[in-house]
């Protein structure tokens, strides 16, 4: 019954609409600060995570702190890259409602990433509000811009069958 709420309700619609954008808001906001000000690095934040997964009470586990040592770190300016702008377009996709699902579970992704690498914030506020987008699928993005374009592309989506046009 709660299942066929939130997916199918428009009331849910609503209420999802609200968290996207609410959601959207603090993704955006995060990213522009992060390319605007021009000083975002990620490399201090990423080498911050790998000095607390050590001592008695680690607040990083050993094998993302390997991750983070062995992966990250090495290639800190693509991970600055990654984040400033995975930021910006999630929060612009969530408050437009446009690849809504898409945007969530990049948005999520990044959460538990920042969770997994020591931080607290907001982070588990949003990996719990943007778990109701992901199961709420398409009437997450309802009133949005996925309410065309989500139609749209399964009208339009293309059928793999070969044309016989010759290239001269």
């Amino acid at each position: 019954m709660i299942m066929n709420f939130i997916r199918n309700h428009k009331v849910a619609a609503g209420i999802l609409a609200i968290i996207r954008i609410y959601i959207g808001y603090e993704w955006l906001t995060a990213g522009y600060g992060k390319i605007t000000g021009g000083g975002f690095d990620a490399s201090g934040f990423l080498q911050g995570a790998i000095a607390s997964a050590g001592g008695e009470h680690p607040a990083v586990q050993g094998w993302w702190a390997v991750f983070l040592e062995k992966v990250a770190l090495p290639n800190a300016e693509l991970f600055t890259f990654l984040v400033m702008w995975g930021e910006l377009l999630v929060g612009i996709a969530l408050i437009l409602g446009i690849f809504t699902n898409f945007a969530a579970l990049m948005g999520i992704t990044m959460n538990f990433a920042f969770l997994f690498s020591g931080t607290v914030s907001t982070n588990a506020q949003m990996v719990l509000l943007t778990t109701f987008l992901l199961v709420a699928g398409y009437n997450a993005g309802r009133y949005g811009l996925d309410r065309w374009v989500i139609p749209f592309l399964k009208n339009h989506k293309p059928t793999g069958k070969k044309t016989n046009m010759k290239v001269a």
